[in-house]
């Protein structure tokens, strides 16, 4: 099998996946890492696939809370969210699995913004007689 992986980095915010290739033996399990960085005290992180021809695809969502598993993915792909760390583990691994993995971060700490909006409308004389 072979695993490529891909990382992405934005802002404050970091996610980085060390291994950037991996193969393992068919019917075995393989770890796939991911670290991240985040201020946001309920981080939601995902995994992703991107098998060759493809689209990436939804795997799994993980956050400290819980989260849920694609329906294709629901019993031989696992993972838990750790305080720095989102491995992903695929069990009895099959040559299908062979793609790019992607971690993916998305804090969920919302800021708040005020906006001033200033209604200048103007009327025609004209018109509204």
């Amino acid at each position: 099998m072979y695993f490529c992986l891909s990382s992405e980095c934005r802002g404050e915010e970091k996610v980085d996946q060390p291994d950037k290739q991996i193969s393992e033996s068919e019917g075995e399990s393989v770890t796939l890492h991911c670290k991240y960085k985040t201020a946001s005290p309920q981080a939601d992180l995902f995994w992703y696939i991107q098998r060759v021809n493809d689209f990436p695809k939804y795997i799994l969502r993980r956050s400290k809370y819980g989260g849920d598993n694609g329906t294709e993915f629901q019993e031989r792909f696992q993972s838990e969210v750790k305080p720095d760390s989102v491995p992903l583990i695929i069990h009895d691994v099959h040559v299908s699995d062979s793609a790019v993995y992607y971690c993916a971060l998305k804090p969920t700490v919302t800021e708040t913004h005020q906006h001033s909006h200033k209604n200048n409308q103007s009327y025609d004389n004209k018109n509204s007689q």
